[in-house]
């Protein structure tokens, strides 16, 4: 059965039925609930009002982002740019790359035009100052009426890159002298001590933790920012002291709910132990929010907390809440429940939300039927106001903070906490404006206290790009504050007098491809009541009996039973009847007589068979889950999404049939004839799937074939006969009729190749290795019958490309999931990872520390990353590949976390260093990763070794240069291309799947030109005049 996650806690049942609640229905609820608020709106629109006038009379202190948001729209692509191409220019250690990437971030851009007469110079070294490399031409461009994009191309050309390359440094160190508190937590301190009317919560830049050295260095880093900021601590109360604000994904590299022990065992003690270093010098600790995946963890963290006593008597615990999240609320209440029932004083920090647009895509992803977030801007400011609400009824038992830019928020805030103890925050470089104005109208009872971000110039691009982001949207306060043609009136509107936008106006994940068809159910597994509800489902339908019998006719056919094995154990789980020479002769006899009328049905009939066929797929998706972890070894993650590809392929396929199958093309002529174009089937096809998507691929294949109105033969592959065995009951069952299509297991040099030989089949559908599809196309052009159709995806020796200009972190998540996802078992899995030589180093040490976080094992534990090998004979070849690599002493690493199960056939996930691209002579299809350098200015000789191996099925390409991507994706001779992300798990009809070369026929599974690969064409030309004349032209 289906293990691991941990225990679901009775009191967090409600939060998590909000997460996928209509948002109209929340923010109906909010809008009852604020309307008896003490805070009017119109006691809250007089103080906005009041103090939005106050801070734009004050506008000599613009601050830097106000100025940069004046001059761009810092949400554009164009905003962006100026801000990463400084940073990434600190990061590229090889001057050719370097000016390449200059090259491409100014080419093509449309930069907004502006008047620099009156600019002052720190918005001029931060708008230009990436184009000017001395004092001299810093002034020249102050003084000059051209647009920035016109300097810095004429600074080019005067200079040339070398220039920039020196202006980068200096751009980056104004933008980290206005954003960045300091470099050191020692400078970050000294500095926040001089600013005597504001506190500090002291962040450490960076990003989340990939490897246990990270994690390490990150808990030091912590741990001595917490030491240097108690040295200038107060006894008593610790919110009049610097605090610190700690990223838990920082501390742990498997900061997820699937690795629930690990969070337990290893990342809380971390944690007690960094808040009893606070709490010992006495300054208060905030533990950040992160992506709403991470809430359910996030709790976990705080409650062991709590129960470990760090709060007693000490007020300075606390944990930020996203009020964009729908569960804001719910975890208020869980926040204050625990607090009473400890007797403690928690502290929280109320803010917006950072994670917005990455909230979006995981629900989209994942096919989820709403969203964790708020679609609309609108509705977080309500609930942000709701929380507050919740909060000032919990004073006993929480100290509020209240952070936020944003001028009606603070009134709000003001005004509902008159006369009450709270704290107001802002991010260090911005808000000043607002702040400043509300201290001095409505002086709060504490100190502001300013989030202080501590870090080097390299760690700021993710920061700043997200602050900029949050603050620089056309629809944010902060941008509209800082725009002079927007007037305080029209500024001063509290959120509850405005009227709710239509929702949802951003596509759900079930949603994504309305209205052609309906997006397949994902599962959000890092929510504990949906996984655990899963696996009781998944454990519910498992069948210990099943027996996967030919099917030929709707009817099963008897005969001496195999024992089928799961992989990661070598139990039995269910039975297969190889079909017989008479069961395969009797299959293509019924199916040959079928096709016609099959045929003549049209596309329409055939599409609704197949979707109904999708729906009960969903319907008893645990059956198929299940059959997946036990028969394929699958994980649950990967269970889930070879469920819903399957489920995709029967409603692409079923929309295409409906559309280009139902009626004929009309096609242009003369007057008085009438030209059609029609599809039909072609005659009798065989599908020969592959175990390792032993459902998503053999549905794909059948259900394609059956759509374009042709009979289907289906023999799955060998290993894996239980999983197809129900879906053919279930194509049946949807009225699929039963001489339509056969099921025929058996091995392929029995079964196969009586199929693939015999003269009336005329086409075949086919995906396995290279050498078996040769030996298929040499069998059906060794018939005497029509010359078949052979659509074949085969395997590939698929390479990422990295240049220096990627980021490590990002490469090494995705290099370490494309390449031991499945444990390395797609055709798609990277087998060769070729880095520049300038950055090789730094790479490959994150890799392998990435892959020492994987857990190898058992695949029906929820915490297993890498699965088994589908057998013995796969995993005695890949152990003897590995064996004698390092013999050779060119294993660089392995994965070191292994439970594997005695019975199983497991391979741990191992990295090979190579010489050279061109000594990878053969796919290794399992969890083996090769890896070698490459020269800067060698990328065009790179590419060719790749070409000459002959393969072409995914190429990754890791580069923040658009043209270099660009150059790549047009040489690369390879059917699918991923740029900056892994390049595994295509998703039906948005990335067409299939390879060239040695790697496939085409065309693409998943694309819109597959399906017509099945049939036949007709044309029909008629005559209309013959029966007398042209009425409709006459008439016209």
């Amino acid at each position: 059965m289906v293990t691991g996650g941990m225990t679901q806690s009775p009191d967090r049942a409600p939060l998590r039925t909000l997460a996928r609640r209509s948002e109209a229905d929340i923010v109906a609820g909010l809008r009852t609930a604020l309307a008896t608020s003490p805070a009017s709106v119109e006691a809250v629109t007089r103080r906005g009002l009041e103090l939005i006038r106050k801070a734009k009379a004050d506008g000599e202190r613009e601050t830097l982002v106000a100025q940069l948001m004046n001059r761009y729209r810092l949400s554009t692509e164009e905003g962006v740019v100026l801000m990463c191409l400084a940073e990434a220019l600190l990061r590229v250690p090889d001057n050719a790359t370097a000016n390449a990437l200059i090259r491409d971030k100014i080419a093509g851009r449309h930069w907004a035009e502006g008047d620099d007469d009156d600019s002052p110079l720190v918005v001029a070294l931060s708008a230009r100052g990436l184009s000017l490399g001395s004092a001299t031409l810093m002034l020249d461009a102050m003084g000059s009426k051209a647009n920035p994009l016109s300097l810095l191309k004429s600074m080019i050309r005067r200079s040339g890159e070398p220039v920039i390359r020196q202006a980068a440094l200096a751009a980056m160190k104004l933008l980290g002298q206005q954003f960045v508190m300091g470099e050191t937590i020692d400078a970050a301190v000294k500095r926040a001590d001089k600013e005597k009317s504001e506190l500090a919560s002291f962040d450490m830049l960076g990003e989340a933790a990939r490897t246990a050295e990270d994690a390490t260095r990150y808990y030091d880093s912590y741990a001595n920012a917490i030491a240097r900021i108690g040295k200038g601590a107060k006894p008593g109360d610790p919110h009049a002291n610097h605090g610190i604000s700690i990223k838990l994904s920082a501390l742990h590299p498997r900061y997820e709910y699937l690795q629930a022990a690990r969070v337990r065992d290893e990342l809380i003690p971390r944690v007690i132990e960094l808040a009893k270093a606070a709490r010992t010098v006495n300054i208060p600790l905030m533990i950040d929010a992160e992506e709403s995946d991470r809430l359910e963890p996030h709790m976990d963290v705080f409650a062991a907390l709590i129960d470990a006593g760090i709060a007693d008597g000490w007020t300075g615990l606390g944990i930020v809440i996203q009020a964009y999240q729908k569960r804001a609320p719910a975890v208020i209440d869980w926040l204050a429940e625990r607090a009473r029932a400890r007797g403690v004083k928690l502290s929280m920090r109320l803010v917006k939300g950072a994670y917005w647009d990455t909230e979006i895509k995981r629900a989209q992803t994942l096919g989820l039927s709403d969203f964790p977030v708020f679609t609309a801007k609108l509705h977080t400011d309500l609930n942000y106001m709701r929380c507050a609400q919740l909060l000032r009824d919990c004073q006993d038992c929480i100290y509020p903070a209240f952070a936020s830019h944003n001028a009606m928020t603070l009134a709000f805030v003001a005004e509902l906490f008159a006369g009450a103890d709270y704290e107001l925050q802002r991010l260090h470089g911005m808000g000043e404006g607002a702040h400043d104005a509300l201290v001095a109208l409505f002086p709060p009872p504490r100190p502001v206290r300013v989030y202080a971000p501590v870090g080097t110039h390299r760690d700021l691009l993710a920061y700043l790009v997200r602050r900029l982001l949050e603050n620089g949207a056309n629809s944010s306060f902060v941008h509209q504050f800082s725009d002079p043609d927007v007037s305080a009136e029209q500024l001063a509107v509290d959120p509850r007098s405005v009227a709710s936008p239509a929702v949802p106006v951003i596509a759900t994940g079930l949603g994504l491809f309305d209205p052609v068809r309906r997006n397949s159910r994902g599962y959000d597994l890092g929510d504990p009541g949906v996984s655990e509800a899963l696996v009781a489902a998944i454990g519910a339908a498992r069948r210990s009996d099943m027996v996967a019998a030919p099917i030929v006719g709707g009817v099963a056919r008897d005969g001496k039973a195999e024992p089928v094995r799961n992989p990661a154990t070598g139990a039995v789980v269910g039975r297969v009847i190889e079909a017989d020479a008479a069961t395969v002769a009797d299959a293509v006899t019924a199916a040959r007589a079928a096709h016609d009328n099959w045929s003549l049905a049209g596309g329409a009939f055939r599409a609704e068979r197949l979707e109904r066929a999708a729906d009960l797929l969903e319907e008893h998706d645990a059956l198929f889950l299940g059959l997946a972890i036990d028969e394929a070894g699958k994980t649950l993650v990967d269970a889930v999404a070879e469920v819903r590809e399957a489920v995709d392929f029967l409603r692409y396929y079923a929309a295409q049939a409906r559309a280009d199958f139902t009626y004929p093309v009309a096609l242009p002529g003369p007057t008085g004839e009438r030209n059609e174009l029609m599809l039909e089937g072609k005659g009798v096809f065989v599908c020969i799937s592959p175990w390792n998507f032993p459902l998503a691929i053999f549905l794909g294949q059948v259900s394609a074939a059956l759509a374009a109105g042709n009979a289907v033969l289906a023999k799955p592959a060998e290993q894996t006969p239980l999983i197809a065995h129900a879906a053919i009951e279930l194509l049946l069952e949807a009225g699929i009729p039963g001489d339509v299509l056969a099921y025929l297991p058996g091995r392929g040099e029995s079964v196969g190749a009586a199929l693939t030989s015999h003269d009336d089949i005329i086409g075949v559908a086919f995906t396995g290795s290279t050498e078996v599809a040769r030996m298929i196309n040499r069998s059906l052009a060794g018939r005497d019958g029509p010359i078949a159709t052979l659509i074949a995806e085969t395997g590939g020796a698929n390479a990422m490309i990295v240049d220096s200009t990627a980021l490590p972190e990002q490469v090494a998540r995705d290099a370490v999931a494309s390449a031991f996802q499945s444990a390395g078992q797609r055709c798609s899995a990277l087998r060769l990872l070729c880095v520049q030589e300038d950055v090789a180093g730094t790479m490959i040490e994150m890799v392998a520390g990435a892959m020492a976080e994987l857990n190898i094992g058992d695949p029906s534990v929820l915490s297993t990353d890498v699965g088994p090998i589908i057998d013995e004979e796969a995993r005695a070849n890949i152990a003897a590949y590995v064996a004698e690599a390092r013999a050779a002493g060119r294993v660089i690493a392995e994965a070191g976390r292994t439970n594997m199960p005695a019975g199983g056939h497991f391979v741990p996930p191992v990295l090979i260093r190579l010489d050279h691209v061109t000594d990878l002579k053969r796919e290794i299809f399992g969890p083996v990763l090769h890896v070698a350098t490459w020269k800067g200015g060698e990328l065009d000789a790179l590419i060719d070794a790749i070409n000459a191996s002959g393969y072409g099925l995914t190429l990754g390409v890791h580069t923040r240069i658009d043209g270099v991507a660009a150059h790549i994706a047009a040489r690369a001779a390879v059917g699918n291309v991923y740029v900056n992300r892994n390049q595994i798990g295509a998703i039906v009809g948005s990335q067409p799947f299939g390879g060239r070369g040695l790697s496939g026929t085409g065309p693409k599974a998943g694309g819109p030109h597959y399906l017509h690969r099945f049939a036949e064409e007709k044309s029909i030309s008629t005559d209309i005049t013959a029966a007398g004349g042209n009425a409709a032209l006459m008439a016209g």
